[in-house]
Order: C-alpha cells, then sequence, then structure tokens
C-alpha cells in the first residue's frame, strides 16, 4: 500500500479523497446487522459517561460510549455486558430480554492502575517497577503549537523544555540535566511503536498520550539511544464498533510581548549631548525608526484544522485524519506551512490470534526563514534611530561609512531563506499469538525525510563591503564569528541543496506472558537491525545572474565561471553518512500477587561508528519494587488508597554527536597545487583514526514512591536519582606530531546530575456541577563535570561561548571544568567606577583596575542550569463550562545578557543605538560594556503559560454529537526580573543560558477554536 502526500496545489484534493475511500471501504467490510441493545452509562452522581467501552465478555464486540454516555451494541441474551472507564471500576452487566439498560459506574482509584506505554509493550503504571511519567491528550499544552517539546512545557518533573518565538526552531528539550557535552542531548522519540521517529508527522491532535521513560530501568531497552531519556507517542486509533468523524480548529494571532527598551531619536540625541558630543552629519538623518518594529510583523497569525475519521468493525479498525497547520513568525518573511495525513488500519484474522498494523503518515512543510536571521536581529537593534528605513526615492538608506552597519530591513527583502521538507514514515506489524502464553511480533518500519533548500542573496548585497560583513552564531564550543561577506558573489548569488535521511529498522520480538498462580511473569527477547543513511544529495551555488528575480530556482541562469575568485559551493565531503545499528535485547518482568515485583533487561548493541576494536556495548538495568499496600499491617488503616516503593539501577547509551566515521583517519582537500602543468588537488588528514573509541555510557540509580491518599483525592509521586555519564565522547585539538591532522575523537571524561522529582495530582472539589482538579510538578537537579581526561590529555579549563561585541575579541563568558556544571558562567567581576566615571574590575589578588586580563582575571560567576522547574495545571469544570489554567516557572539560573552588554557600549553611541538603562554610563567609558557580572542577571521567572476557556453544546444539531468551542492565550503574563526580551533562553546544548544578541522575540497568543464530533 502506498500513500504518499506529494508537494503542489493537489495536497488537499488528493489527500480528502484518499481518506474518504479508506472509510467508505472499511465502513462496507466492517458493517454488522442492525439487531442491537442500547443504553447509557452514568457515574454515581448520575452524570454521563463518555468513552466508557462496553464490551460483550468473550467475544470481539465492543463499542465505546457516545458525549452522552450511550452506547448500541449487538448481543443477545444469556451474554453479559463488561463496561469499563479509565476513573471507574469495571462491571459486569447480563443481557435479559431488554432492549434498552441504565448502567452506574463506581470511581475507582485510577493513578496506579492507568495503562502506559513502554518498550516493545506496555504495562499498568501499579507493576512498574520504574520512573515513568504519562501526559494524557487532554493535559497537553494548548495553543498554536507545532512541536511536541512546547506541548510537554512544564508537564514533566524533569524535562527542562525552552523555546523561542520562532515558528521553524524546534524546543530544547534536555531530560534530568545534561548528559554530555558533545551532542544536544535531546530525547529519543519511539512513535506506535517506531524508534526515532520524525515528531513532525505527528499532527498534535492526533495524539492520545505521551509517556515519558526516565530511568536507566525504564530506557536501557532501547539501550544505544537512550541515554537522555525517551518519548514514547501514542496516536489515535479506531475503536470496534463506532464509527466517528470529528472537526477540531483555530485561528489566532500573535503579537510580540516583549521588546528591547532601546533609545529613541531625541533620547539618543539628548545622550550625546549631556557628553558633550553630537550625532553629526548621515548618522543623522532626521528619523525616528524603531527598527525592531521596522523587521516584525504588527500582528501574526496562526490557523490550523484537523479532520479524523475512525471506525471499525468484528475484525479491523481503521483511523485516519488530515491536519493543516500554517503560521506566521512575528519576524518578516518567517512562516511555517505543514500538511499531514496519518492513516492507521488494524486487521484482525485467525480468530483474532492473527493481527495485522499498517500505519503511514506524510508531512509535508514549507518553512520560510528571516534570511540572515541573526544578523537581522543584531543589525536591528544596534541600529540607529535616526537613519530611515528608505531614502525620498523609495531606495533604501545605508550608512556604509559606519563599519558593520547594514539596514536589516533591505536585507530581509533582497535575500530568501526557504526549505521544503518531506517527511514519509510508514510501519507495518504482524502480531501473532501462540499457545502457551507466547506472542510473537515482526515489525517493519521506514522513514525518509527529504529537505529541499534555497537562499538567495540579490545584487543588491554587492553594495556592503565584504571585509566587515561578519554572521551572528549562536553561542557554543570553538563557535566564533566570521566573515561571510565573500560569499555573496556578484550580481546576486544562489544555493540550492536537496538531501535527504532514510531509515530503515526491522525488529522482531517474542513476548512470554504466563501466570502461574501467585506469580506472574513477562518476558521479552528481540532483535533489531537499523540502517541510517543522512546528507544523501548534493549541493551547488551559482552567481553573476542576470535579474535577482530568478532567484534560487534556476542556478543555470548564472555564469559564475566569469568571476575569476568566486568558488562553486559544493557543500562538506563529509555530508553523507551511513550508520549501521545491530542489537539484541532481553527483558523480565515478574511479580508476587503484585506485591513484590521484579523487572531486569539487557540490551547488547553493535555500531559501526566507533571503532573496530569496541563497536559492542552492553547495557543492563534491573528494578525492583514493593507495593506495601498489599501487607497485612496496611488493611486497617484508611489513610492509603496505595502506595509503592521503587528502586532501580541501569546503564545506557550514547551515540550521538558524532559522525559515522569519526573514529576512522579522514583526509580532506587541503589547497591545490601547480604539477606538470595543470592545477591539481593537495589532499591531507583531517582527523586520526582512533580504533578504542567505544560507546558513551550513562549509569542512572532511582528510588521512587508512587502514592494515592484520602480516597483518590490526592495521588502523586517522587524521585530520587544519581545519574553518571563516563566515557564521554570528545573532540580533541592535540599537536599534529602526535596525530595526523591534530584532531581526535576519544573517550575523555564524565557528567554528574543528581536531582529529586515530584508529581502531585489532587482533586480537591468534586460536587454534581462543579469539580476542580489540579497538578504539580517540581524538578530540582544538580549538574557537574566530573572529568574531562582522556589518554590524549585534558580539556580541562576551556573556555568558550564568546559574544565577540565591540572590543572584545577573545573575550568569553563560558568554561568548561571539572567539578563545575556545563554551562558556568566565567567573567571579569565589575567593582563599579572610577572617580572618572570609567568601569572597574576586580584583579585575582583583590584589587581593581580598568584593563583587566582576559581568562586571568576571570571569576567563577554563576551557573546557567536552574535550581528548580515548576508547573501548576488547573482545571475548572462548571456544568458545561471548563476553565484550565496553567503556570510555570524556573528558578535559580542565571542568564548572561550579552544583548545588553553589547548594546551598552556608549562609546559609540554616535554610530550604534543603545538601551536606556546604558544612560547612567558615560560616552567616554570604553569598558563599560565589557562581559563582566555585571551583565549576569536572574533568570528565574513565573509565566502564566495558558488559559483556556470552553463551552461544550450537546445537541446542537441533528447527527452532530457535541460542539464545542473555547478560546485560548498563551504566555499572558510573565513575572520577572530579567531584563532582556525574555527570560525564556535556550537550555539546550553545550552553553545554555546565553542571550547572544539573536533572541527570536516570543509572542502573546489569542487564539478561537472550536471542536466538533459526528
Amino acid at each position: 500500500m502506498r500513500f504518499n502526500l506529494k508537494r503542489g496545489g493537489g495536497l488537499f484534493k488528493s489527500s480528502v479523497a484518499l481518506l474518504l475511500s479508506f472509510i467508505f471501504i472499511f465502513q462496507t467490510a466492517f458493517a454488522q446487522p442492525d439487531t442491537r441493545i442500547t443504553g447509557i452509562v452514568s457515574d454515581s452522581k448520575g452524570e454521563t459517561i463518555p468513552g466508557a467501552t462496553v464490551k460483550v465478555k468473550g467475544t470481539t464486540r465492543a463499542v465505546s460510549t457516545t458525549v452522552n454516555g450511550t452506547f448500541s451494541i449487538q448481543a443477545k441474551a444469556g451474554e453479559v455486558l463488561v463496561i469499563t472507564s479509565v476513573g471507574y471500576t469495571a462491571k459486569e452487566v447480563p443481557v435479559t430480554g431488554e432492549k434498552n439498560y441504565k448502567i452506574q459506574l463506581t470511581d475507582a482509584n485510577t493513578s496506579l492502575k492507568e495503562i502506559v506505554v513502554v518498550g516493545y509493550g506496555t504495562s499498568s503504571r501499579k507493576t512498574l517497577s520504574s520512573s515513568i511519567s504519562s501526559v494524557k491528550a487532554e493535559n497537553l499544552n494548548q495553543g498554536a503549537i507545532a512541536d511536541v517539546g512546547q506541548l510537554l512545557q512544564g508537564k514533566v518533573p524533569g524535562l527542562n523544555i525552552t523555546a523561542s518565538g520562532d515558528p521553524n526552531k524546534p524546543a530544547a528539550v534536555i531530560l534530568r540535566g545534561a548528559s554530555t557535552v558533545n551532542s544536544p542531548g535531546g530525547p529519543f522519540y519511539v512513535i506506535d511503536g517506531i524508534p526515532n521517529g520524525d515528531i513532525t508527522t505527528v499532527a498534535p491532535a492526533d495524539i492520545v498520550s505521551i509517556d515519558v521513560l526516565k530511568d536507566a530501568a525504564a530506557t536501557a531497552i532501547y539501550g544505544n539511544r537512550a541515554a537522555s531519556g525517551v518519548i514514547m507517542v501514542t496516536t489515535k486509533r479506531g475503536k470496534k464498533g463506532q464509527s466517528q468523524v470529528a472537526y477540531s480548529g483555530y485561528a489566532g494571532i500573535e503579537k510580540v510581548s516583549n521588546t528591547l527598551d532601546l533609545m529613541n531619536a531625541d533620547q539618543l540625541r539628548a545622550y550625546a549631548k549631556a557628553n558633550g558630543t553630537v550625532i553629526a552629519g548621515t548618522n543623522d538623518a532626521g528619523a525616528n525608526v524603531d527598527w525592531m518594529k521596522a523587521i516584525e510583523r504588527t500582528t501574526a497569525y496562526s490557523q490550523n484544522h484537523n479532520l479524523s475519521l475512525s471506525g471499525g468493525g468484528e475484525h479491523g479498525t481503521y483511523s485516519g485524519s488530515l491536519n493543516y497547520f500554517k503560521k506566521q513568525g512575528i519576524l518578516d518573511a518567517s512562516s511555517l506551512e505543514r500538511v499531514i495525513g496519518r492513516l492507521n488500519i488494524d486487521q484482525y484474522t485467525w480468530n483474532d490470534k492473527l493481527r495485522f498494523n499498517i500505519n503511514v503518515s506524510n508531512s509535508v512543510s514549507n518553512a520560510n526563514n528571516t534570511p540572515l536571521q541573526n544578523i537581522v536581529l543584531l543589525q536591528a537593534a544596534k541600529r540607529l534611530p535616526m537613519s530611515p528605513v528608505t531614502n525620498a526615492d523609495g531606495s533604501y538608506f545605508e550608512n556604509l561609512a559606519i563599519p558593520g552597519y547594514f539596514n536589516p530591513v533591505a536585507i530581509i527583502n533582497n535575500a530568501q531563506d526557504n526549505t521544503k521538507y518531506n517527511t514519509l514514515m510508514g510501519s507495518f506489524v504482524t502480531e501473532l499469538k501462540l499457545p502457551f502464553g507466547l506472542k510473537y511480533n515482526v515489525n517493519l518500519s521506514y522513514q525518509k525525510t527529504s529537505a529541499l533548500h534555497g537562499e538567495y542573496y540579490s545584487s543588491y548585497f554587492g553594495k556592503y563591503p565584504t571585509s566587515n560583513f561578519y554572521n551572528n552564531p549562536d553561542p557554543g564550543l570553538y563557535i566564533s564569528h566570521t566573515l561571510i561577506g565573500n560569499t555573496f558573489g556578484t550580481n546576486g548569488s544562489a544555493l540550492r541543496n536537496d538531501y535527504s535521511n532514510t531509515f530503515k529498522n526491522i525488529e522482531t520480538f517474542l513476548t512470554w506472558d504466563k501466570q502461574l498462580g501467585d506469580h506472574n511473569l513477562n518476558a521479552v527477547l528481540g532483535y533489531s537491525y537499523q540502517d541510517y543513511v543522512i546528507g544523501e544529495g548534493f549541493q551547488a551555488s551559482s552567481t553573476n545572474f542576470p535579474a535577482d528575480n530568478i532567484g534560487f530556482q534556476n542556478l543555470s541562469a548564472g555564469v559564475p565561471y566569469a568571476i575569476p575568485t568566486y568558488r562553486i559551493n559544493l557543500g562538506n565531503s563529509l555530508t553523507y553518512q551511513r550508520t549501521l545499528l545491530i542489537s539484541d535485547f532481553f527483558r523480565l518482568n515478574y511479580n508476587y500477587k503484585q506485591k513484590y515485583l521484579l523487572q531486569a533487561s539487557i540490551r547488547r548493541d553493535g555500531s559501526s561508528t566507533f571503532g573496530a576494536n569496541n563497536r559492542w556495548g552492553y547495557f543492563p538495568s534491573v528494578g525492583a519494587s514493593w507495593r506495601i499496600i498489599e501487607e497485612g499491617f496496611m488493611k486497617n488503616q484508611s489513610l492509603f488508597d496505595d502506595l509503592k516503593l521503587r528502586v532501580s539501577y541501569g546503564v545506557t547509551g550514547n551515540s550521538s554527536g558524532i559522525g559515522a566515521y569519526n573514529s576512522q583517519l579522514l583526509y580532506t582537500r587541503q589547497d591545490v597545487f601547480y604539477y606538470a602543468g595543470p592545477f591539481v588537488g593537495a589532499f591531507g588528514p583531517q582527523q586520526a583514526a582512533n580504533a578504542d573509541l567505544k560507546w558513551e555510557r550513562t549509569s542512572q540509580k532511582d528510588i521512587g514512591v508512587d502514592f494515592s491518599i484520602l480516597k483518590g483525592k490526592l495521588s502523586g509521586s517522587v524521585d530520587v536519582y544519581d545519574k553518571n555519564t563516563s566515557d564521554m565522547l570528545f573532540l580533541f585539538s592535540v599537536s599534529p606530531a602526535m596525530v595526523p591532522g591534530g584532531r581526535i575523537y576519544t573517550n575523555a571524561g564524565g557528567i554528574n546530575n543528581k536531582g529529586v522529582e515530584v508529581a502531585l495530582n489532587a482533586s480537591p472539589v468534586k460536587l454534581k456541577d462543579f469539580s476542580w482538579s489540579s497538578s504539580v510538578t517540581m524538578a530540582m537537579n544538580k549538574n557537574k563535570i566530573t572529568s574531562l581526561q582522556s589518554p590524549y590529555g585534558s580539556t580541562d579549563s576551556v573556555r568558550y561561548s564568546s559574544p565577540e561585541g565591540p572590543g572584545q575579541s577573545g573575550a568569553t563568558v563560558q568554561l568548561l571544568k571539572t567539578g563545575y556544571p556545563v554551562g558556568q558562567f566565567f567573567t571579569y567581576k565589575y567593582a563599579g567606577k572610577d572617580a572618572n566615571g570609567k568601569s572597574l574590575f576586580y584583579r585575582k589578588d583583590g584589587s581593581t583596575t580598568t584593563a583587566p586580563a582576559q581568562g586571568t582575571d576571570y571569576f567563577y560567576t554563576g551557573n546557567a542550569q536552574p535550581k528548580v522547574i515548576l508547573g501548576w495545571a488547573n482545571t475548572f469544570k462548571y456544568k458545561r463550562f471548563d476553565l484550565n489554567v496553567f503556570l510555570r516557572g524556573t528558578f535559580g539560573n542565571k542568564i548572561y545578557n550579552a544583548t545588553r552588554a553589547d548594546l551598552s557600549y556608549t562609546a559609540n553611541a554616535t554610530q550604534n543605538n543603545i538601551l536606556n538603562s546604558a544612560s547612567g554610563d558615560k560616552i567616554s567609558d570604553v569598558f563599560n560594556s565589557y562581559y563582566s557580572d555585571r551583565y549576569l542577571e536572574n533568570g528565574s521567572y513565573v509565566r502564566l503559560d495558558n488559559a483556556t476557556l470552553g463551552y461544550t453544546f450537546d445537541k446542537v444539531i441533528k447527527n452532530v454529537s457535541s460542539v464545542r468551542l473555547y478560546v485560548t492565550g498563551n504566555n499572558i503574563f510573565t513575572i520577572t526580573k530579567y531584563k532582556g526580551i525574555d527570560p525564556e533562553v535556550n537550555q539546550g546544548g553545550i552553553a545554555p543560558g546565553v542571550d547572544y544578541n539573536n533572541f527570536y522575540p516570543k509572542t502573546r497568543t489569542f487564539l478561537l477554536g472550536i471542536n466538533v464530533t459526528l
């Protein structure tokens, strides 16, 4: 079967037609006789229960109740109905000669009984011996969100998620602290059982639940990819005997929530005058422009539409959906448009012992980025407000007499940056139930992501001096500003590339589920083969175009060979990489009377990435739990409804952050030389081989308690963990006399994370017409580098994160050092002003100076990582009204506001704008912007992140089950002392907590939405 959304205008028509065809086929195939009984299911207060399952015992006939609690099912006298629903005790009702039944369910404590998804199976929460957090669809964050990370912000203790306002940049996701310095360290996604699934293929409206596997006892079954945690995403499936059509959609508006407090023209003139100078000549062109507003949309619009159809019959179910999402970025020219089609089919045969599943999704995205975005943000912030956007004749105003001074509006409007993504993900699952409690699974999955990227810089860029047009990269290790002006060519420059990544996976496993008296056994034995190919494609560039309207669409129109100094950009020679992963895994779960529980697993992984001597790694785990509530001494107490103690230990592996060939000797072209007439390429070593390069390993200990008290009104969990990374993968720069090329990847040092996580769920009020439920998540983590040693030396005391502000070449703000956390700030220490108003800084010996030495006079000034992360969600229901309010906060972290430092450079106030907060500094103080703890700020904040008010109509229109209207506000207000645009600065990667003159503005969003169910 083939299901592939194609680029082009026929996307909607073909997708809708395909979905409707499938629905017609399956509704016909699954049609049942019309001899049925009916009924209604309600709770102890008489409120109807939607979504309850009504099944005829001993058969596969089952339906779900409608939003009104009603059901209709084929059943005959003598059979028994089994009614189940989350939060209620199951009930059996004999079928008599009656045609209509009123069934009442009683409440049940569910905090420890719900089903969660684990690696290669599912488990009830009460039998878990590991730390897993689950978030149901109704509890995910609401808003104009296309990224799973933002859906989970504040919902899972220990999950630190930060996001900017950029629609094309995914959130940074860190679980239980940074585990490595070599890679982003994001969790591993498994979507409907497909490992390494691309989360962009899942529409938020299609998600049923997200389970976050946190400790090693839960994640070690995925060994080679699980060092940073595993996120299991489950999407919607059809239900037998029930056909349903649903639509959900919203439209939203976004506005900038905060701006930099820059001087306007009058304020800047007044500041110059107060300091005995004037802004003269072309620097003061008489305008008064807010340059940040000039590069932003006044209002950005977003919309989302999701149409889903599902159903099933005796021997199969189906579910399909089509999602359209479009979001404008608040920065000019930026936007994201995405269409996702999804189809899931389950077919049962051989007396339901054999199941086939086809799961196919296709995501097509069109991403427009603001061209040279980081440069545009920097230029807009520092540009003089007296400079107009355009001249009187409509041409763009430029003042190229000022070095590195460019018109950001002209940059946006004379360039293009577009990427079209197409991700196809599919799986075919065969599941066979065998005698003796055995079950055999064969899972085949395939994923291909192609990215067609184009950039164009018009002939306008030819007027910019190539000698001072620098980029403005995000902070990181060994990252610095570089000249890019020479890439603009002559008469326009275009770049085009088309790369694809392909992932093939075969997994087969045997499951044994057996109960022997009071003993319960569950064992899984399996094999996995994974084949990754990334960077398959090509790249080219051209210049010297006859006209700018050609853009990047036709490289052949350029004449690059007429420009002697131009070199065609064919991309990185190491872009293409292929990696093979082969794994064997085994897990055993045992429990005695569901009182004493034991879980153990081991995974053996082999990767072609590592050295020939160390390609295999072993990743074991063990967990045990004691359900104290089942002990005899707990029978007469009335406080606890459930109580369980958990302990676990395990080891996981990591190969992320290094390429497929980083353990091998690599050569690259160094230059050309003249040989017997022609010029030929000169090649030399780029990187040394390391046959001993091996897996980075993360071991983790966890102790946890799960509990429920007061008849389920309060439940939760507490976890304490200790996580250690060893044999950390790291790139060493050493003398070329030691290794060829002077670079080698090796295993160096480690990192430790210790923390506490708390999750609480409460139902303080539950009346007939009104209820209030509340949940709190809290996490505390302490991160520390334990070693940076390797066979090739030590990288101890590596300074990095260099904003390169005016007059500060070589200045850094962070340090990698044993005994300190990732993101440790290491800067000058500000000592105030001297008698002449010049900035003073402390020397190491405690004295003060106006000219401190870089590195030598640096101090440990703060930690970028938060001490506490908090989320608090509240749901109020009154009759048909519902109100959800969600607050989250981060406490105890520092942010280095390099943006404020650079925009405080008063010595250049006649050529670049400054912040109003710098007005107290003299223009003669050339040191006032030095990177010191003066610009290190408290990053703590509390944000009213989401508030949603909804009303559900019942039976508005014939054949319409329900209609819900709602209004949502995101980022409603933030309480913080941080002086930058927003305190939610990136916490991912090796350089967390640096505001680097490139922060994409966050927005305040308001949505109006509707959900309709037929």
